[in-house]
């Protein structure tokens, strides 16, 4: 708990809490944020959605996403005695796309664009400690804990009711002259901080995220299911995956960003101000078959602060092999994919029996 002696040096007149209010959102963004937002400490309006979303199971695996409800509702009882949240995000493009236009090119490796550079849990959490420190200077010690994807934190939620943005059918944040391409953080304060208030929804009648889905995760506005979500699929569910759901997977081997790409919205997506999100050994241009050379030591070390780490190198390869299926017909695919198969585990083994067979079909052959 905050000292009463610590607690006299942030209080704060209303003049005072506006001031320091604008002071901070300018020190976040000299610090590579793209925006900030004060958010109140409570997240009760989400707890409704998110149970019933629970009780139809599209959490899939991720159990975790059980526990904890309580907490993600109301940060207080998560970190006793917060009073305000920061909210930051980062733009992670390093090339604005095309708008609406999703790229084919079926013998490339496709990793989502916030996973080819550095973790950016790291770099946000780094910068939200800056950004405390230096808030400490100004106004004396406070409490204070930086979070980015790392806890039970409706951080989505806090950040709209504070008007980042609204929540598109995608069930992502969008931003009307930001777009989608961000990643979220937060710092937790007892700062008692004027609250930003929510903005207005945009998405319209728009349905093209919903349409544009390879797999048809997104059940119905606003719902996903991580079952049939690319990016579940490739990054935190380490089985077999669904055979009606592997050609939709096509060429994505970590990650989808599709219903992000199709996006009108993101026809205004900003660039990275930070280099850390800048591709690392060509992901941005990989192909399926480079990849499927890479050894489990050749895995660790081009992952290495890295957020493909996340998936494991045998799930990794699982992901690969589909796109090896999916690929245009070629006979050197078939024979890589025979002389791999020993090297891996029995999961990814039924991937590239899989693999195999499809491109046996494409030959007319089978």
């Amino acid at each position: 708990m905050v000292s009463s002696t610590l607690s006299q040096k942030i209080h704060l007149d209303q003049d005072d809490s506006e001031a320091l209010k604008k002071w901070i959102k300018a020190q976040a963004l000299e610090l590579g944020f793209s925006d900030c937002v004060i958010a109140k400490p409570d997240a009760q309006a989400e707890l409704e959605r998110f149970k019933e979303y629970l009780k139809r199971g599209y959490h899939g695996d991720m159990k975790f996403l059980e526990e904890n409800l309580e907490k993600r509702a109301d940060p207080t009882l998560l970190i006793p005695g917060t009073k305000s949240i920061i909210c930051v995000r980062m733009n992670y493009l390093v090339e604005t796309p095309k708008p609406r236009y999703i790229p084919d090119e079926p013998n490339a490796a496709i990793i989502a664009r916030y996973a080819r550079g550095r973790d950016y849990h790291k770099v946000m959490r780094g910068r939200l400690k800056t950004l405390a420190a230096k808030i400490r200077e100004k106004v004396g010690d406070f409490e204070a804990r930086p979070f980015a994807d790392s806890a039970p934190v409706f951080e989505k939620s806090l950040a709209e009711n504070a008007g980042m943005g609204w929540t598109g059918k995608h069930t992502l944040l969008i931003h009307k002259s930001s777009g989608s391409f961000f990643v979220l953080g937060e710092l937790f304060t007892s700062l008692d901080l004027p609250f930003d208030g929510p903005t207005t929804k945009h998405c319209g009648s728009c349905t093209a995220c919903i349409d544009i889905c390879p797999t048809q995760a997104i059940v119905e506005p606003y719902m996903l299911d991580a079952r049939k979500c690319i990016a579940y699929l490739t990054i935190e569910y380490k089985g077999i995956i669904a055979e009606e759901l592997r050609r939709g997977i096509g060429n994505r081997v970590f990650g989808c960003d599709d219903c992000q790409l199709i996006c009108p919205w993101n026809s205004f997506a900003k660039k990275a101000t930070i280099e850390d999100f800048n591709p690392r050994h060509g992901l941005d241009q990989v192909t399926l078959l480079d990849l499927w050379q890479w050894d489990e030591q050749t895995f660790l070390s081009n992952t290495e602060g890295s957020p493909l780490r996340r998936t494991g190198y045998q799930s990794f390869m699982r992901n690969i092999a589909i796109g090896l299926g999916n690929a245009p017909f070629s006979h050197q695919i078939i024979e890589i994919l025979k002389q791999h198969y020993d090297l891996h585990d029995e999961i990814v083994q039924v991937h590239i029996d899989w693999a195999i067979q499809e491109q046996m079909i494409k030959s007319g052959v089978v």
